[in-house]
């Protein structure tokens, strides 16, 4: 429930007092004077679900949008017609969970926490993230997902595009990429000291931890985590529903990549950071696109405001952040595609090898192929195999076998690295 509180100058009065009765909503009026021009305070109760219509039909009837206006929440109302209000937008015919743009654009602002808790939050959450992906815990890099701040300034960016708000548009990307770039440093600086320390050791080949590799190869189901982040994350912030579990959704396509990318960076291997970072740069962007399309697709727009020239100048802003974006993802895009066709290259590669009659007895377990960064950072392209073969039997030119059928497939040089379980079956007989 929504208390509205507008000043109407007297001119506009009887319009406005119009649309209201028309609507059948109750209000109350106060005369009010300042600065000797004589207006009317107006004050009524709504749901939620009709603010936004309310005060669109209020600026059609020739109400100013500079003018005074104040939407604040009430526990309840009770009015005359607050009855047949709540049916028609809550359970009937005009029934709308959205929220109005004043209201969106304040609730996307008030998610955004002041600089100091935001870098400190920020911070803090990528310290758990390393120290879980150190751990391979699944459950620390889940907590450091519930800390993490940054589903304000993602929400911050969606809602300044559909706003062209530039405002809103530089602190949300300010505060992501000062924010996102902390975080990496703060994991890198957290991992070298546990390295140095050894309390990890320091000849660890990070690339090998489980929680580690899932983020070091963006791939097709790494983008759609980050498009389906941004796009709850703007469907919770113009709807009535929460939007503290999205939250969690947003940090989980975040901060582990940019903890990973730290790791990469304190433990050395080139590949590690660089995939990461690349993880990191494609959800960020989807979450920023993803945001802003479903905003749009709401039906949130600019406020009517300047014409031609001013209106341009107004723009600039969020064409240049706009245009950010598109390289962004243009340039990490390329590589996730590189990424995709080399993963399924590989595993049609090792599929055909462990398919053939003499390796029959084998039963692929998993395949890993290295972040293909098309030749930026390391020419070569190493693959992981995981394999489960009988007690009794060795297979000591598999490697070879995959590697030739890889290379095949794979341009450049390729490592293939094959890792046997070995397993027992035994059928009893009664």
């Amino acid at each position: 429930m929504r208390l509205i509180q507008v000043r109407v100058p007297e001119d506009d009065r009887d319009a406005v007092l119009g649309v209201l009765d028309d609507e059948d909503i109750d209000y109350v009026l106060t005369p009010e004077a300042s600065d000797g021009d004589e207006a009317t305070m107006l004050e009524f109760p709504l749901p939620t679900q009709a603010v936004d219509a309310a005060l669109s039909d209020l600026r059609d009837a020739g109400l100013d949008d500079d003018e005074y206006t104040v939407v604040g929440n009430v526990e309840t109302a009770r009015t005359p017609n607050i009855d047949e209000l709540e049916n028609r937008f809550m359970t009937g015919n005009d029934e709308d969970d959205s929220v109005a743009s004043e209201e969106i654009r304040t609730k996307a602002l008030g998610m955004n926490p002041n600089p100091l808790p935001y870098y400190a939050m920020t911070l803090l959450s990528a310290v758990v993230a390393t120290a879980g992906l150190l751990l391979d815990s699944p459950a620390l890099v889940v907590g450091s997902m519930v800390i993490a701040p940054q589903v304000g300034s993602a929400m911050t960016v969606s809602v300044g595009f559909v706003l062209n708000d530039r405002d809103m548009i530089t602190d949300g990307l300010r505060s992501q990429v000062l924010g996102l770039g902390l975080a990496i440093v703060g994991a890198a600086a957290f991992g070298w000291a546990l390295k140095s320390a050894a309390f990890v050791p320091p000849a660890l080949d990070v690339a090998t931890i489980n929680q580690i590799s899932q983020r070091i190869s963006p791939g097709l189901l790494s983008f759609v985590v980050g498009i389906c982040a941004g796009a709850a994350g703007a469907f919770g912030l113009a709807t009535a529903l929460p939007v503290s579990l999205v939250g969690v959704m947003i940090a989980a396509a975040l901060i582990p990549a940019a903890a990973a990318v730290g790791v990469g960076l304190a433990w050395g291997p080139p590949g590690v950071a660089f995939g990461a970072f690349v993880l990191l740069v494609i959800n960020a962007v989807g979450i920023n696109v993803a945001g802003s399309t479903v905003l749009w697709y709401l039906g949130y727009r600019p406020q009517d405001g300047p014409t031609g020239a001013e209106r341009l100048r107004d723009a600039t802003p969020v064409v240049a952040a706009a245009l950010l974006l598109l390289v962004a993802f243009a340039g990490a895009g390329l590589l996730t595609v590189q990424q995709v066709q080399t993963e399924n290259a590989v595993n049609e590669a090792v599929q055909g090898v462990v398919e053939q009659d003499r390796y029959g007895e084998l039963e692929l377990v998993d395949v890993q192929a290295e972040f293909d960064d098309m030749g930026l950072v390391d020419e070569s392209q190493n693959v992981t195999v995981v394999v489960s073969r009988p007690a009794d039997r060795s297979y000591p030119g598999l490697a070879k076998t995959i590697g030739n059928r890889v290379a095949q497939r794979v341009d450049g040089k390729t490592v293939v690295e094959v890792e046997f379980t070995e397993r027992q079956r035994h059928v009893a007989r009664t």
